[in-house]
């Protein structure tokens, strides 16, 4: 039986030192609780907290309240990336289809930190705009803790949690946090039309949120068809459908529904979604399941990457041994496109970082993460061109990844190169 109580304090009092504590993430971050539970920081010790990307500031991660808190994410967003690097919390790198399996076999949960909407008539909450590993957390923690809050969205899918299993849940009117669209550059737009260019009519896609993703999206209002089964999607995919660019029609899983685990943006995408039978957010471990992915037909899955080595290995998760983010659902597209019937993977990213430092380089630094291997990539794209390295050699990779770099930065990759892949005498060999 749920205990509505007054305040978010009162509603996480029950957690205990030792315990694990699930946070629901992205939009749906439960911001209240989270502070809450860092107030009561002094009183606790050795609390372990789950989650992926969270919003806001992340409390329980201050540097005072090391000894209270450990934060475990299986992605790491900026406000947590300093705690990580000074070894005060964790970062666990698992592809999103595989968390709602460590939850069942090897991470049981004590608590479910969750962030929901006003039960209905019937009493049941949606989890909103984040279902993703929450719907699991909420199946498998011992107890829930749920923020009702009356600006959250209710969407159609897997995220229904009826108030029952709220062991405690107080009441809010907060609005979620939000995301700008931002302008693209003259880079994004190159990478656009390359990308735009490998997407045929009728594809199913995947696409996630950024400059990158929105110049795509933007690049494809002449395109038909268009079917959606993303882990998540922002503001780019609304205009789509208002053209009916994007119908799902030729979709096999959830035809002519859109399909992702999680929503962030502006607040008209959690418009969009509110109520809205075309949308379905499921649970993780199905939307990101490549066999239920490669079933569509077409599939594009439009991934970036931090760097790219001249072999094609994708580091996506790491600045050499600084982590910077996480696997998330990369590895699962990759894989759920190459399934599909004429699916296609692709890393798009520019050719250099905002500093300069060039990002297509002929090793990936010292400590780096591999989250997409050099077997599984299909096509890179930079503003300067596309790389199919499906069926590539390594020597026949590196000339076409070169080709994909800042000018500036040729002439040493093809020093590189040379000297990695000419011939040598066997007494080089040892």
């Amino acid at each position: 039986m749920s205990r509505i109580v007054a305040t978010a304090a009162e509603a996480v009092s029950g957690i205990q030192s030792g315990e694990r504590v699930f946070v629901q993430g992205a939009a749906a971050t439960p911001m209240l609780l989270l502070e809450a539970l860092a107030a009561r920081g002094a009183s606790l010790r050795d609390v372990e907290t789950v989650h992926l990307h969270l919003e806001g500031d992340a409390p329980h991660a201050a540097p005072q309240l090391s000894q209270s808190f450990r934060p475990n994410a299986f992605f790491v967003g900026a406000n947590l990336r300093a705690a990580v690097a000074q070894g005060r919390a964790d970062y666990l790198p698992v592809a999103l289809s595989e968390i709602p399996r460590l939850f069942r076999q090897s991470m049981p949960l004590d608590v479910a930190l969750v962030h929901v909407s006003m039960p209905d008539a019937h009493g049941f909450c949606s989890l909103g705009v984040s279902v993703d590993v929450a719907a699991s957390a909420v199946a498998c923690a011992k107890r829930v803790v749920g923020q009702m809050n009356r600006q959250m969205p209710r969407t159609f899918g897997d995220g229904v949690v009826h108030v029952s299993r709220l062991s405690a849940a107080f009441e809010c009117d907060a609005p979620l946090p939000e995301h700008a669209v931002r302008p693209s550059s003259e880079v994004d737009q190159a990478i656009s039309r390359h990308v735009t260019g490998l997407v045929e009519d009728g594809a199913t896609l995947q696409i996630g949120i950024g400059a990158i993703p929105d110049a795509v999206l933007r690049g494809l209002t002449s395109h038909r068809r268009l079917g959606i089964h993303t882990e998540m999607f922002s503001d780019g995919v609304l205009d789509l459908v208002v053209r009916g660019v994007v119908t799902g029609e030729e979709k096999v899983r959830q035809r002519c529904k859109i399909v992702s685990s999680f929503v962030t943006g502006s607040r008209a995408v959690f418009d969009f979604v509110d109520d809205n039978p075309l949308i379905e957010l499921r649970a993780s471990e199905y939307v990101n399941d490549p066999a239920v992915i490669g079933q569509n037909p077409r599939v594009t899955a439009i991934n970036s990457a931090l760097e790219v080595d001249l072999t094609g290995q994708v580091c996506a998760d790491s600045l050499g041994e600084t982590i910077f983010s996480g696997v998330g659902g990369q590895t699962d597209f990759v894989r759920g496109a190459s399934l599909s019937n004429g699916g296609k993977a692709i890393i798009a990213l520019p050719s250099r970082t905002s500093s300069g430092s060039p990002r297509i380089v002929p090793r990936l630094k010292p400590g780096a993460g591999v989250v997409t291997t050099r077997a599984a990539v299909q096509y890179v794209v930079t503003e300067y061109g596309v790389a199919s390295l499906f069926g590539l050699n390594l020597r026949q990779r590196a000339k076409a990844l070169i080709a994909l770099a800042h000018p500036g930065d040729r002439e040493a990759l093809e020093r590189s190169a040379f000297e990695r892949f000419s011939p040598r005498p066997a007494s080089m060999l040892g």
